[in-house]
């Protein structure tokens, strides 16, 4: 039978900087939003950003104030023109913001009288009980003030007149924010034993709602509240042939009424439900549908999943409404599309069916087990033999990188350390050789595996030639 139990916890998964609050920047166009962003996240990320593989809208930023590190998320602006406010987003962005954020920045423009989107937004965001801080923006000098707190009329509690462009009164700001944030749990010392957590993403109707629904509908479940959100999220705990697994609902899911019809509302959010759904899993499942393809939004997703170092399974789903030909034509333009990614397992199912669902539970078995995956300490010094047996690192900038050796640090995802007399001098070129061949001979399928490269201590060696502590 079905349980349910309240909670407000939140999970956070080992490596990748998972767990870190969520902050949302919401309000009207040209009222500042982008720039109050790139002064959030000290740096200009102009909102396109290249990347090798892939291009990525970059509405998110991990950044830290004060030493509290945290994410911010431009949610993009709502239109204010039409008669009816909450006809046009207003209440999408907001109430959004509200269900992902752990507290929400509202940006005005200190030169222009609040209006009526200001007002509606306001009244939204002051029933939510979430932290909200009011940022009057382009108050460029004390002058302006008085015209940023006309803000107040809309019966808030504190305004920030800041000039996002200058940095005046950001520290204030930041300040305020810092004091707002939740403290993040630390990972379980038992995370690797946990059931796996599932996040289900991808753009709407791709069938998420109908693939949870049929794995609810053929396995017994335990509905349960794990703890995992500032919200009552329901995470659905699923036993399957002895092993258990929890599927996380996502606001993607579970509110996908509300999300307002236009794309272009639903890629300025869609950022936001992914990285509180990537934040909380294992294991990320991206659902497509075969018949429209994977989008550039899709890659986005992935990258963010990717640049997180969680594990990875792309779903083609709605299989059962393609012919032989097209399916084939379907896989081949989904490999196209994550080219930067190619370890990233592809699984093909109907959710309407349960075509494919056993095929798609072994997968996940495969990259959680990799995402964990430890090479001992022997596998690992014959496989280095190897590497430089076959490839000896090139010369550049008029330096031959040494490698002296290399070892496993971490596992979620899996992160090694070479050792070597010039980090700086390992070319791109030669890392890349140095991953796929840890792939190839470890089998780290659907997860990211990260190698750092380290300068070489003043160390002794032993008779044996074996490096030991030294200084």
């Amino acid at each position: 039978m079905a349980k349910h139990y309240p909670s407000r916890a939140r999970h956070s998964v080992p490596g990748g900087g998972g767990g870190m609050p969520v902050v949302a920047v919401v309000g009207r166009p040209n009222v500042g939003k982008s720039t109050l962003f790139n002064r959030l996240a000290r740096e200009r990320i102009a909102i396109v950003h290249d990347e090798p593989g892939v291009t990525r809208d970059r509405k998110y930023a991990d950044t830290s104030a004060y030493g509290k590190a945290y994410t911010v998320v431009d949610t993009g602006g709502f239109d204010p023109e039409d008669e009816d406010p909450m006809k046009v987003g207003i209440a999408t962005q907001v109430r959004a913001a509200i269900a992902e954020a752990d507290a929400i920045i509202f940006v005005t423009d200190a030169t222009t009288a609040p209006g009526e989107a200001d007002r509606v937004a306001v009244g939204l965001l002051r029933a939510s009980g979430k932290p909200v801080l009011y940022a009057a923006n382009k108050a460029d000098s004390p002058k302006v003030d008085p015209e940023a707190f006309e803000l107040y009329r809309l019966g808030v509690d504190k305004v920030y007149p800041v000039s996002a462009l200058h940095g005046r009164g950001l520290g204030d700001l930041e300040s305020a924010l810092v004091e707002a944030l939740p403290d993040m749990e630390a990972p379980a010392d038992d995370e690797e034993q946990a059931p796996p957590r599932i996040a289900l993403i991808g753009r709407p109707n791709a069938g998420k709602s109908s693939l949870l629904n049929r794995i609810l509908g053929e396995d017994r479940v335990l509905v349960d509240a794990r703890p995992g959100t500032t919200r009552d999220a329901i995470d659905a705990l699923v036993e399957r042939e002895g092993k258990r697994y929890v599927f996380i609902d996502t606001a993607g899911i579970r509110r996908k009424s509300k999300v307002a019809k236009e794309e272009s509302a639903v890629e300025s959010l869609s950022v936001l439900w992914a990285i509180r759904s990537i934040e909380r899993a294992h294991v990320v499942v991206m659902l497509c549908d075969a018949r429209e393809g994977v989008a550039e939004q899709d890659a986005k997703i992935l990258g963010l999943a990717e640049e997180r170092g969680r594990a990875m399974v792309v779903v083609l789903n709605k299989m059962d409404l393609l012919s032989k030909t097209e399916t084939a034509k379907a896989e081949e333009s989904a490999r196209e599309k994550l080219s930067f990614a190619p370890y990233v397992p592809i699984v093909r199912i109907s959710a309407k069916t349960g075509r494919g669902v056993a095929e798609l539970f072994a997968t996940i078995d495969r990259v959680r087990d990799a995402f964990y995956k430890r090479v001992t300490t022997g596998a690992l010094n014959r496989f280095f033999e190897q590497v430089l047996e076959t490839r000896q690192p090139p010369t550049m900038g008029g330096r031959a990188p040494r490698l002296y050796y290399v070892t496993q640090a971490e596992v979620a995802p899996p992160t090694f350390v070479a050792i070597t007399n010039a980090p700086d001098s390992v070319h791109f070129s030669y890392r890349r050789f140095v991953v796929n061949r840890l792939r190839e001979d470890f089998g780290f399928e659907g997860v990211p595996v990260r190698v750092h490269y380290k300068a070489k201590r003043k160390r002794e060696r032993s008779e044996s030639g074996k490096v030991t502590k030294g200084e």
